[in-house]
Formats: structure tokens, C-alpha cells, sequence
């Protein structure tokens, strides 16, 4: 994975873009994947094609999410409120070293600063905090100027963010040039991988 999916990395960051991609205003990759694997399901399953964009832009697909998190006795209302999300107290930008275009994004690494900041854990009794993360403005293609912020850190205190900011910003490769990249390149199927060209 030549970048992370989406901007978000960190539970509440992410529901909030789950949220916004549900209601047809996410990051153009996420929702370009999820529209992908929601028709290659349906598709399994024997169901007859529908019109999945229109689903996110209508509203069904985030009243289907409010009901699945209602069901699971969680608080629905977030859907339509993404102030009730835990916000983390620190947001430090994380500025670009140079001039260029985005070639790379180390998706390990970006998901290893956010475990740092306590996004996820090495042991099941580890506390995670919610509301840390990184959020991405910058994504593989896009061009950038010195000093552009090209991520976000959302950390509980500033040494936190201090800490790890020099880590996301070594994660993005920025060149002259990019070449561009494609979000799907195969896919498997019970005949074996089949390549695909858009």
C-alpha cells in the first residue's frame, strides 16, 4: 500500500470520515474503494446492481449506519452530530521539508505514529484513546510547497505531537514529479486474478 486509504488514521478520525463518506462527502479513494466492494458484494451474493452512489448521497447509506450503531446499543445520534466524537486537545500541523509532488506515503509508518500517540496498542489491556490520529491533507499526486502542512497530528499533549510529527513528515516521499497511480489494480476472482485497467 504505496499510502493509507482515506485522510483519517485513529478511531474517532475515522469514524468521522466514515461518516462523512456515508453521506457522499468523504475522500474521493475511500469512497471510489468502498463503491467498488460494495457492487463486487452484492455482485456475490446474487443481488441485483444498484445505484451505490446514490445511496450515499440520499441518505440511505447513513441511516443504514445509524441503525447498525443503534443496534449495538452505541450512540446513533453521532451521525448527525460529529461533535460528540472525542476530540484529542492538540492539533499540530506537519509541514512539508520541500517543494513537489507526493510520490509516497509509508502507510506503516503514519499507522505507527498514531499508535504512538496511543491510537492502538501492543497488548488487549492496553487503553486506547479515541480521539488521537493523524489526518492526512496531502495524498500521493498532490502537489505540495515548503512548509505546506501535509498532515495533522491530533495528540493529548504537545511533547505528543512534538514527538511524532518528524515521524509523519518522514513518511511522505515528496519529488519533482509522480508518476500516477491507480487505486485498483486487480482483482481476484474464482477463475484467478483478473488485472484491471481503470
Amino acid at each position: 500500500m504505496e499510502q493509507p486509504l482515506g485522510r483519517a488514521v485513529g478511531n474517532a478520525l475515522e469514524v468521522r470520515e466514515a461518516i462523512e463518506t456515508l453521506s457522499g462527502h468523504g475522500p474521493p479513494d475511500l469512497e471510489a474503494l468502498s463503491l467498488r466492494l460494495g457492487a463486487e458484494m452484492l455482485r456475490l451474493a446474487g443481488a441485483p446492481a444498484t445505484d451505490l452512489g446514490r445511496l450515499l448521497t440520499d441518505g440511505t447509506a447513513l441511516r443504514k449506519f445509524a441503525q447498525l450503531i443503534d443496534a449495538q446499543s452505541g450512540d446513533a445520534r453521532v451521525v448527525g452530530d460529529l461533535d460528540r466524537l472525542p476530540t484529542a486537545p492538540v492539533q499540530r500541523p506537519v509541514p512539508a521539508g520541500a517543494s513537489g509532488q507526493v510520490g509516497s506515503i509509508d502507510a506503516l509508518e503514519i499507522a505507527l505514529a498514531a499508535k504512538s500517540l496511543g491510537a492502538g496498542r501492543d497488548r488487549k489491556d492496553a487503553a486506547i484513546d479515541l480521539s488521537v490520529g493523524v489526518v492526512l491533507h496531502k495524498k500521493v499526486g498532490d502537489r505540495v510547497q515548503a512548509g505546506e502542512s501535509l498532515a495533522t497530528v491530533h495528540a493529548r499533549t504537545e511533547e505528543a505531537a512534538q514527538q511524532v510529527t518528524a515521524r509523519v513528515a518522514a513518511a511522505f516521499l515528496v519529488a519533482a514529479s509522480a508518476p500516477p497511480r491507480r487505486l485498483l489494480l486487480r482483482r481476484v476472482t474464482p477463475s484467478g486474478i483478473e488485472r484491471l485497467d481503470t
